[in-house]
């Protein structure tokens, strides 16, 4: 590949995790998870305090990044399962197929979620190699998928059990490119394996532009931490992960560093959606929010998020307007003059926010909408969110009100008609203009 004018067409690296809590970072407000390396990246980059998936789940939310669209318009509204049908088609236009067309050299890494299919699987979408597990950990294995013939079967497995329809609780398949190496993986493993293969996929291509998408597993449950970190953290098991993925985030940037190309890269963190409501302290925080996954409050869909680019973002930034991660997938073509599809997406370039050249959304005109499953059931306008949930109507103002605590929808009724005007109207757009094919 021949190398490109960096200046004009920089790296991209996502790292993804998987129901991560807002204050689990460090920067957030976790009282006992150590996270330096976080820390850091935001001391020399942005964070977002206002920053939304698109979905309290996790395959609407990936399909979400991805395409730049809330998961509706897209056809993944709901969480996918192994060996069932539905996928996000691979006749989208994803940021990795963007890129690709730009000569960019592509990786999926981690969990991948959006369908275990061969025609739904990364390298049909715009990935020019993928490895990771398919679906989220607690699942089982599809016993159609396609095995590799140096396959590592563990724990007694053979390839008959593969192949038995018999729904095997988080024994999940470890997968490069198409086809199943490892099974049941080892999930102690997973978060040092992605690491050591994003380190590689990076000095591969420092020389040329790249795009890494790194969906971490953790710290979805069940919970695992290798054996160098498990049981350090004062915070517990789900402690021991975290710290984990924040050396997995120090390792890659201190790679970009050494090969010389953290001025010419931006590295993005984030979580898919809030976290798991579970006691024991299994799962993550969200505080000072309200709620967790699955719901619509903040705390199911506001997450951490922190941005570095070494000379382009201005160190120790803090950004309190609202983003998302449907605006990864036009941010990102601005920045790479990447040609969009043309069909309607919901995103928008937030570059200006990132670069502190703008004080305003650009969701602020038309708002951001929090949809779970087809139902959108709420909307974010300016400080203001409407949520209505089976005729409830609740209302708070969130620069007064983050733990969503006094719904004050009774005695501001004019506000409450405008933002359900707003909510009905842009929800009946979207279901008249999905992406069909």
């Amino acid at each position: 590949m021949v190398a490109q004018n960096k200046s004009s067409m920089p790296n991209v690296i996502i790292i993804f995790t998987d129901d991560q809590g807002y204050q689990d970072v460090g920067v957030f407000g976790s009282p006992l998870i150590k996270t330096p390396n976080l820390d850091q990246m935001a001391a020399d980059g942005i964070r977002f305090t206002d920053f939304y998936s698109a979905s309290p789940v996790c395959s609407p939310s990936r399909a979400a990044l991805l395409t730049g669209s809330y998961p509706t318009r897209v056809g993944v509204p709901k969480v996918l399962w192994p060996n069932r049908p539905g996928g996000l088609s691979n006749q989208e236009w994803t940021i990795a197929d963007m890129l690709k067309a730009q000569q960019y050299a592509t990786a999926c890494i981690g969990k991948w979620h959006l369908g275990d299919e061969l025609h739904y699987l990364p390298t049909k979408q715009g990935f020019d190699s993928y490895f990771g597990i398919p679906f989220s950990n607690d699942m089982s294995v599809n016993p159609n998928c396609k095995v590799a013939e140096n396959i590592i079967f563990r724990e007694g497995m053979t390839l008959d059990s593969l192949r038995e329809k018999k729904w095997r609780k988080s024994k999940v398949p470890l997968m490069k490119q198409d086809a199943v190496v490892e099974y049941p993986v080892d999930q102690t493993t997973l978060t040092k394996r992605y690491t050591e293969s994003a380190v590689d996929f990076i000095t591969e291509n420092k020389d040329a532009p790249f795009f890494l998408y790194l969906a971490h597993t953790m710290p979805h449950i069940p919970l695992y931490a290798s054996k160098g970190f498990k049981g350090k953290s004062k915070r517990g098991l789900y402690g021991d992960v975290i710290e984990e993925v924040d050396w997995s985030v120090g390792k890659i940037l201190r790679t970009l560093e050494i090969l010389g190309i953290d001025d010419t890269t931006l590295v993005i963190y984030t979580s898919d959606n809030g976290p798991w409501k579970l006691d024991n302290g299994r799962g993550g925080s969200a505080l000072p929010l309200r709620g967790f996954k699955f719901q619509t409050y903040e705390g199911g869909m506001r997450v951490p998020m922190i941005a570095q680019w070494k000379g382009k973002i201005a160190a120790g930034s803090v950004c309190s307007q609202v983003a998302s991660t449907i605006d990864f997938l036009p941010t990102i073509a601005y920045l790479t003059d990447g040609e969009m599809s043309g069909k309607p997406i919901d995103g928008k370039n937030i570059w200006k926010l990132l670069s502190g050249k703008k004080t305003k959304s650009p969701h602020e005109k038309e708002g951001f909408f929090y949809y779970k499953d087809t139902i959108a059931e709420a909307i974010r306008y300016k400080d203001w969110k409407l949520r209505v949930v089976k005729d409830k109507i609740e209302l708070y103002n969130l620069s007064k009100d983050i733990s969503e605590e006094n719904n004050v929808a009774e005695g501001n009724p004019k506000v409450v008609r405008k933002l359900r005007e707003k909510l009905e109207d842009f929800d009946a757009d979207l279901k008249q203009n999905t992406h069909r094919f």
